[in-house]
C-alpha cells in the first residue's frame, strides 16, 4: 500500500492515475506507456521543448498551441495526445516527466515489475541493457525495467537504485572512496 501511495501522490500522481484508469479500460497499457516515454525523450532531447515544458514565461494558450503541433507531428494519438494536451492546456506541463514517471510506476505495480533507476557515464548498448535486466531479475525475482539517464560525471561504471536500494559502482564513487582512504592514512 505504501509503494502505490508513494506513486499516487500530488497532483502528478492523481493525472498518472486518471490517465492509467483509462489506459487499462481501453487495453492499452503498454501503448500509452510507450507513447509518454517517446515524448518525454522528445523533451530531453530538444532544449527548446524542454524550456517551453518548463517556463511560466509562455502562456496556456501558447503552450497548448506548441504542444498540440508538436503531438501532431510526432505521431502521437488517442489517449495519450489527449492526455498531453489537457496537460498542457491546465498549464501542467511543468509536472509531465513526473507524471510520466508515476505512470511507468502504476503500469509496473500492475504487471508485478520493478524499476530500477540506471546512470551510467555512457549510453548503454541493447546488450548490456539485456545483460542488466538479466542480471537484475535473478537478484530481485521480478520482471525489472530500466529506467536509463547518461551522466558522464560518473566517468565509469554504474549507479543502480531499485526501490530503497542504491548500488553506486561507479568510477567517481571508487575515486572518492579512495580520496577518503588516502586522506586517513597519512
Amino acid at each position: 500500500m505504501s509503494n502505490t501511495q508513494s506513486i499516487i501522490s500530488g497532483m502528478p500522481g492523481r493525472y498518472a492515475t486518471a490517465l492509467f484508469d483509462l489506459a487499462k479500460d481501453a487495453k492499452q497499457l503498454d501503448e500509452v506507456g510507450t507513447e509518454l516515454n517517446n515524448f518525454s525523450q522528445l523533451i530531453k532531447d530538444n532544449a527548446e521543448l524542454t524550456r517551453l515544458v518548463e517556463s511560466p514565461v509562455f502562456t496556456a494558450d501558447q503552450q497548448s498551441k506548441a504542444i498540440n503541433a508538436i503531438v501532431a507531428a510526432s505521431g502521437l494519438k488517442g489517449l495519450t495526445a489527449n492526455f498531453i494536451s489537457l496537460v498542457a492546456k491546465n498549464r501542467r506541463l511543468f509536472a509531465i516527466n513526473a507524471m510520466i514517471k508515476a505512470y511507468r510506476g502504476l503500469v509496473s505495480l500492475e504487471k508485478g515489475e520493478i524499476t530500477a533507476e540506471v546512470l551510467s557515464a555512457a549510453k548503454l548498448t541493447k546488450a548490456q541493457t539485456d545483460a542488466l535486466k538479466k542480471a537484475l531479475k535473478d537478484a530481485v525475482g521480478k520482471e525489472v525495467q530500466l529506467e536509463l539517464s547518461v551522466d558522464p560525471s560518473i566517468l565509469g561504471g554504474l549507479r543502480v537504485k531499485v526501490g530503497s536500494k542504491l548500488v553506486d559502482n561507479s568510477l567517481r564513487t571508487k575515486l572518492n572512496n579512495l580520496k577518503l582512504a588516502m586522506k586517513e592514512v597519512g
